[in-house]
């Protein structure tokens, strides 16, 4: 009996599983690099989201047009919480970096001195009080 071992396993290990996934990615990239209208057909038939193909051919194919292979990393994240699943995270090697502003990084707010401005409390009190008394 197959109780409780329900999900498409492909008929393989799950490492096997997963070179399978990361092909099937390297596939998609091969194919959309061709850019012709056969090979966008072809990844029509495989990923029905028009939007998802029009991104792989106009983006990602031009960032790894130069390179030969290698498009994908796989990270281990850890087992799912529900059910122990393990889970990975699969990004693509060359990724776009976010520009980074190090001129705002550096610039730091001026604090006034502690004994200007910056006395609140019961030393604003006292600092009251003594103006008073004297």
């Amino acid at each position: 009996m197959r109780h409780r071992n329900a999900g498409y396993k492909l008929g393989r290990l799950t490492q096997h599983r997963w070179a399978l996934f990361r092909n099937l990615l390297v596939a998609l990239i091969t194919l959309a690099k061709r850019e012709n209208l056969h090979a966008r057909r072809q990844v029509l038939s495989m990923v029905p989201d028009t939007e998802v193909v029009g991104r792989l051919f106009d983006t990602i194919a031009a960032r790894f047009a130069d390179r030969n292979g290698g498009y994908t990393r796989i990270i281990k994240t850890g087992p799912r919480p529900g059910d122990g699943a393990p889970m990975v995270f699969l990004e693509l090697v060359d990724r776009a970096e976010a520009p980074k502003d190090k001129e705002k990084k550096s610039e730091k707010k001026e604090r006034a001195p502690k004994g200007d401005a910056g006395a609140t409390g019961r030393r604003k009190r006292k600092e009251k009080a003594a103006a008073a008394s004297a």
